[in-house]
């Protein structure tokens, strides 16, 4: 999971100042266009990736290892079927959020030590459970906002009622983050050849979000309640 929580005040490319909310656009982009956007992606991990407490530019080595962080994986995601890209845009790149829908046969949910939402007719469906691998956003003042717009805009394309992700428990940043972008703790998971413990967050969405305590709530352990 790609996720930049908030690190620093907001910046734009050339040392501009924040950006206003209601500027920005969302837009889906296919898998050709994602290819086009690759280097202004990176380029936008690699300016969220640094604060404005160093004392000094990051040096060569450190750019391109925060882009190889970035570009490697998404590589790799997308050559997963369904994928799907949402950007936030100015007159650059803001946010992304990608992902690709969960599939029934119930291998995303190898080595979680729950049980995986079951049974209810809109999450077993086709598309019902979309999985985030992906969630970029500029740093404060509006980052929560606009990761929430990005999260709302790709699960409503997919009409689906909950998003899913898994993020090393290590890492705490991220999991705040993502609890701050209103995703829930529901467990942990075992990934197939892999040391890392991973923790499992869901997102409902929709009605559901709504019926959760009486809906989502016997399939989900929250553990977070901020």
């Amino acid at each position: 999971m790609t996720t930049l929580p908030p690190r620093g005040p907001a910046r734009t490319p050339g040392g501009g100042g924040s950006y206003a909310e209601g500027a920005v656009r969302l837009r889906r982009v296919n898998r050709r266009q994602v290819e086009g956007l690759r280097e202004d992606l990176a380029d936008l991990y690699v300016d969220s990736r640094t604060t404005a407490s160093r004392e000094e530019p990051p040096g060569e080595e450190y750019r391109r290892r925060c882009r190889e962080d970035f570009l490697d994986p998404l590589a790799a995601d997308l050559r997963r079927p369904g994928f799907a890209m949402v950007i936030a845009e100015t007159d650059c790149p803001v946010g992304c959020a990608h992902g690709f829908p969960v599939r029934r046969d119930g291998s995303w949910w190898l080595g979680f030590d729950s049980a995986p939402p079951r049974g209810d007719g809109q999450l077993a469906r086709p598309g019902g459970v979309f999985a985030f691998t992906g969630i970029l956003v500029r740093p404060p003042p509006r980052d929560r906002a606009l990761a929430r717009r990005l999260q709302q805009r790709l699960l409503t394309d997919h009409r689906a009622s909950l998003g899913v992700t898994s993020v090393d428990q290590a890492d705490v940043t991220t999991l705040a983050a993502l609890h701050s972008w209103g995703w829930l703790d529901a467990g942990d998971i075992w990934r197939p050849a892999s040391p890392t413990l991973f923790r499992v967050l869901v997102l409902p969405h929709g009605e559901r979000a709504v019926e959760r305590p009486a809906g989502l709530a016997r399939h989900v352990r929250t553990r977070w309640s901020g």
